[in-house]
């Protein structure tokens, strides 16, 4: 087909796609030579995302306007992703991957994987380390990403027509698991990875109708964004990058007026930590807004580098995928390691998601004639008073329930304490992760040790969740 043809195709369709259902038989009367419809058809999924229209029974229509809706359970892993792993595992090692030494050079490197990241030392990839990679973490990437993406669709801040920017990809978990949610819109997805990795999500990946991925096997640092995304994506790669604060602020220039910035790390110390550091130097610094989890709550007020204490959400944890188990079911007995180690299915992420429209997950003015802002505590210590904070952690305590919480003023850390709970405060005990909360008559204490404070929740305070 031509250049010409195509011309007519596109034109043809920009002038019918608001009268009717463009069918590929009957654009063929409109265009020279008569092309088969499978032709044109090819011609017009190539082209969906600027004509703004997606494939459907009827044929190509206009993609609705407005947010999308959540298609599909969020964090269920689909069995065809194992059996597309599997797959790639046979072709490379043969039937008998999960044995011999196919097997024993897996584990190796996924245990050189793990130490390496605990160590904080660059990994290099090859083809066997990103397979590796994959049946390590391919799931639980694919969930947290459902997750994170998920309360992002549910607040309808995704549309219909939809521009993805994914930068360090990987092997393609959490771009998988954000195109599967998002199975009934039009999206251009373009994922950003420097490693062989690339190549593995690039075979795991099965096209989808009205879905475009687009590989760029670039570094972050070299690549250049075009036009604006919906949504900008940094997935358990920022501890990877040289520069991340100038490569992060870099990119956000390129998030659309309404868009989302997403930035998701491992739970631990060091990354969570990271996570937040960057995090205050866009929003504290820059011209965005923490939308979630983090909420500046009081006007005018950042928290100060000394409240590190590190956050992160946990969820359900999915089902052992086949590989995983398989691999540790061949783990040598007189193994150093437990078979225990190839196995991960704990979904567990430190996020932040940030917006340059000022728009927050929950929108809060307190009033200053009641609450107290937790930058002022150390000037009301022994005091009762009342506050307004997020609860940033799943319960921490040994004895008694503890959870970190922030209302974006605190300097250094601050910690909910239960030391006798009620039906009038058990909210604390209860609400999910990033729950905004209002605390009635909590005591304020100074803890030398933990270098924080402490808001004591007993049977004279109070706790409501704030919608």
């Amino acid at each position: 087909m031509n250049d010409d043809q195509r011309s007519q195709i596109l034109d043809t369709a920009r002038y019918l796609q608001n009268v009717r259902p463009i069918d590929p038989e009957e654009l063929r009367d409109y265009v020279e030579g008569h092309p088969h419809p499978a032709a044109i058809r090819q011609v017009l999924r190539e082209h969906a995302f600027e004509l703004g229209m997606a494939e459907r029974e009827e044929g190509f229509v206009p993609v609705a306007d407005g947010p999308i809706a959540i298609s599909g359970p969020v964090g269920r892993i689909p069995e065809d992703l194992d059996s597309r792993l599997e797959a790639l595992l046979v072709e490379r090692f043969g039937r008998h991957w999960a044995t011999g030494e196919s097997a024993t050079t897996l584990r190796e490197r996924i245990t050189r994987l793990k130490a390496d990241y605990f160590a904080r030392e660059p990994v290099e990839y090859d083809a066997v380390t990103a397979l590796a990679y994959a049946i390590y973490h391919l799931y639980d990437n694919y969930a947290v990403m459902q997750h994170a993406i998920g309360s992002l669709i549910d607040a309808g801040l995704i549309p219909h027509h939809c521009r993805i920017l994914d930068v360090g990809a990987g092997v393609g978990g959490p771009a998988m698991g954000a195109l599967e949610l998002l199975s009934d819109g039009l999206i251009e997805y373009h994922a950003v990875e420097p490693s062989p990795a690339i190549s593995v999500f690039e075979r795991l990946w099965e096209g989808r109708t009205n879905q475009s991925v687009r590989f760029h096997q670039e570094t972050a640092e070299s690549f250049e964004p075009t036009g604006e995304y919906d949504l900008l994506v940094f997935a358990n790669v920022l501890s990877e990058l040289d520069d991340p604060a100038a490569t992060l602020a870099r990119y956000t220039e390129y998030v659309a007026g309404d868009g989302s910035c997403l930035l998701l790390a491992p739970a631990d110390q060091n990354t969570a930590i990271e996570l937040r550091t960057l995090e205050r130097g866009l929003a504290d610094d820059g011209e965005l807004t923490v939308y979630d989890p983090t909420l500046r709550l009081w006007p005018n007020e950042t928290p100060g580098s000394d409240a590190e204490s590190w956050s992160f959400t946990i969820k359900d944890d999915i089902a052992t995928p086949s590989v995983q188990r398989r691999l540790a079911d061949s783990t040598p007995a007189e193994s150093d390691q437990e078979p225990t180690a190839f196995v991960n299915t704990d979904v567990q992420y430190a996020y932040s998601v940030l917006r340059p429209d000022g728009r927050r997950r929950t929108e809060l003015a307190p009033n200053s004639d009641r609450f107290t802002p937790m930058a002022d505590s150390g000037s009301v210590v022994s005091d009762r008073v009342d506050l307004v904070g997020v609860k940033l952690s799943h319960d921490l305590g040994s004895d008694n329930p503890l959870f970190l919480v922030g209302d974006g003023s605190q300097q250094t850390d601050h910690f909910a304490v239960v030391v006798r709970e009620t039906g009038l405060n058990e909210t604390l005990i209860t609400a999910p992760y990033a729950s905004v909360l209002a605390f009635e008559n909590v005591l304020v204490l100074w803890n030398a040790d933990e270098s924080a404070y402490n808001c004591v929740v007993d049977d004279e305070a109070v706790v409501d969740r704030i919608a």
